[in-house]
């Protein structure tokens, strides 16, 4: 038991040891080695310091006059190489910080999928360290820290496409948690925690979905991608996983506020509000609507190209869905199954997801 309650906390100090890193190290590591950066920046940070040295103004270099005249002179000469290496400092520094924004923003807004990993650490640490008030209505802790290690990871493999896709999944999802919460809350089928995520809800959500980006970025000698199967598909799979979840937020949240019959969708007896395995109409309609509602964000933002793959990735929600109310009703943390949790059951509903739409697309597209 002490080994187990220590787990948690051995995994948040290694993920705040590696961001610490992350920190320490962005900037200057990034120019040092980064490719997208123009290989004039890069020598420039690396020869800064030797010629700043070799530029600053030494005394002994002046005969200094024993008379008035003289060392009025001399302290004129260096005061005004002084000044000009004053401006010339400030020049540099001018010159290598454009480059380097530019090089920055063009890496990071531009058409190549990935992203130099510690600058997408630093973009993700700097994001959630300034929005951390906003988040923390959102996320516990813990749940802070484990997003922003997924964030970079995201921002790594998929570009701020994919990084956006997952808040846009966090936003609408906070959005429907909260709708009549105080009266779930009374009901006794609101979300714990105020409805903020955790460690296990972010895993549980988006494990699928990083999988996925990894795989999209993985090309062999030869080009392939990982088991032979395509980028773009690896991609769709990313997009249906995390519209599955949506879907499965929406159906659940929306079902508790505003589900006026549920059945237990293995007998259609009729059940209470926030049953496990519970549907209701309205339920349905919202698990299709938030579903559409992130495949359409990532046709926007290009992670999938064709209108077919919307409906692909929509429809695949759908079924996941309805699918992972079905394991609700018969496993979930039933007898002989403790270990098949709400996350693990997300886990299983998110996979299913990107797997039947990754499969659909090879038929149809």
């Amino acid at each position: 038991m002490r080994c187990t309650s220590l787990l948690p906390l051995a995994t948040d100090f290694l993920l705040i040891t590696v961001l610490h890193i992350f920190f320490r190290t962005g900037c200057d590591a990034f120019v040092a080695v980064s490719p997208l950066v123009p290989l004039s920046v890069r020598v420039q940070q690396q020869q800064q310091q030797g010629v700043l040295q070799q530029r600053q103004f030494h005394p002994q270099q002046f005969t200094i006059g024993t008379n008035t005249n003289t060392n009025t002179i001399s302290n004129r000469r260096r005061d005004n190489l002084s000044h000009y290496h004053r401006k010339a400092i400030l020049v540099q520094k001018m010159s290598l910080t454009h480059n380097l924004v530019e090089s920055l923003f063009c890496s990071t807004i531009g058409t190549s999928p990935t992203v130099p990993l510690v600058q997408a650490a630093g973009i993700n640490i700097f994001l959630f360290t300034a929005l951390s008030p906003k988040l923390f209505s959102m996320l516990t802790p813990s749940g802070l820290l484990h997003s922003c290690f997924l964030g970079i990871s995201l921002f790594h493999t998929l570009g701020w496409k994919g990084w956006t896709l997952c808040v846009m999944y966090l936003a609408l999802g906070q959005i429907v948690t909260k709708v009549r919460f105080q009266e779930k809350e009374k009901l006794g089928i609101a979300e714990s925690r105020g409805g903020r995520r955790g460690p296990e809800n972010v895993w549980g959500s988006a494990l699928t979905g990083l999988v996925c980006a990894f795989c999209s970025v993985y090309k062999d000698s030869s080009g392939n991608g990982l088991f032979g199967i395509s980028s773009n598909l690896y991609r769709l799979g990313y997009v249906a996983s995390i519209a599955t979840k949506l879907a499965d937020t929406f159906a659940s949240e929306i079902g508790k506020a505003y589900g006026k019959t549920t059945f237990l969708i293995t007998t259609l007896e009729r059940v209470k509000p926030g049953t496990e395995g519970a549907i209701s109409l309205e339920g349905t309609v919202a698990a299709v609507v938030g579903g559409f509602l992130l495949s359409c964000y990532g046709y926007f933002v290009g992670l999938i190209t064709t209108p077919q793959a919307i409906v692909i990735s929509t429809i695949s929600a759908f079924i996941a869905c309805n699918i992972e109310s079905l394991l609700g009703a018969t496993v979930q943390e039933k007898k002989g199954f403790k270990w098949m949790t709400n996350e693990v059951i997300n886990f299983i509903n998110t996979l299913v997801g990107a797997a039947i739409a990754m499969k659909a697309a090879t038929v149809f597209l």
